[in-house]
């Protein structure tokens, strides 16, 4: 099995369908893709819509930074916020 240049359905630019990328869609019944990384990046953005990032303040460090939900005060029943370092820190820790 060699590698396969397939052109894009989307955007019409070739790119390589290496044989290690074959073996793995066929060991998952999947076929060939039709578009190129960079289409297919696009299209999963797309149908997942994007993701709307909110304010927050870290509750360990104090810096300001952006998560994924919307937080609600601790004293309305939220949880701590922690910025991405801290976040992973504190996982490392556990």
């Amino acid at each position: 099995m060699a590698d396969q240049e397939i052109t894009c359905r989307d955007c019409g630019a070739t790119f390589v369908f290496t044989e290690g990328e074959q073996e793995f869609y066929a060991s998952k019944n999947l076929s060939a893709p039709q578009r190129c990384k960079e289409c297919r990046a696009a299209a999963k953005s797309k149908r997942m819509g994007e993701r709307e990032m909110h304010d927050a303040v870290c509750a360990k460090c104090g810096a300001e930074c952006q998560v994924p939900f919307r937080p609600r005060p601790v004293e309305e029943g939220g949880k701590p916020v922690l910025c991405h370092e801290c976040f992973v820190a504190e996982r490392g820790a556990a």
